[in-house]
């Protein structure tokens, strides 16, 4: 069992950039969704991709806000950590703390909520989804309360 925030690293490619030579902020969007996949992935141990095409359950986001700190630039590695705010009934409130070498570059926030594949509506977090969105939360409160 993983213990501690979720952190993962990406590299900042020429892609991310606009003609300043700094990530296009959309594309922080994108690189939170990532994260989010990976964090369910490899922390939470639930595959995101077995989720949708086979469990039939989605995690759309319904909230999406960011607040830029510093720029990141081509070259740079963006270390993206997982902070679970909040566990509802369908909705899962995360996160997301951006940083270069240590220093803070963003503060971003995604709220998700589970809902059928089926007939998009909303459904209750699946109860071994919600298991370990509080495993995660008991393991990192002390990383958290500081």
């Amino acid at each position: 069992m993983e213990h501690g925030l979720f952190t993962s690293h990406y590299p900042i490619r020429f892609s991310h950039t606009d003609m300043a030579g700094i990530v296009y902020f959309p594309n922080f969007f994108d690189m939170f969704q990532t994260v989010v996949e990976d964090w369910f992935t490899h922390w939470l141990g639930i595959n995101y991709a077995v989720l949708i095409t086979e469990r039939k359950v989605a995690l759309p986001s319904v909230r999406a806000a960011c607040d830029f700190k510093s720029p990141a630039r081509i070259g740079d590695i963006l270390d993206l950590t997982v902070i679970l705010k909040n566990i509802g009934r369908s909705s899962i409130s995360i996160g997301i703390e951006g940083s270069i070498r240590g220093n803070p570059t963003l503060l971003g926030e995604v709220v998700l909520v589970t809902l059928s594949v089926g007939n998009f509506k909303s459904i209750p977090i699946p109860p071994d989804i919600a298991s370990r969105l509080e495993d995660y939360r008991r393991l990192t409160e002390v990383s958290t309360s500081n």
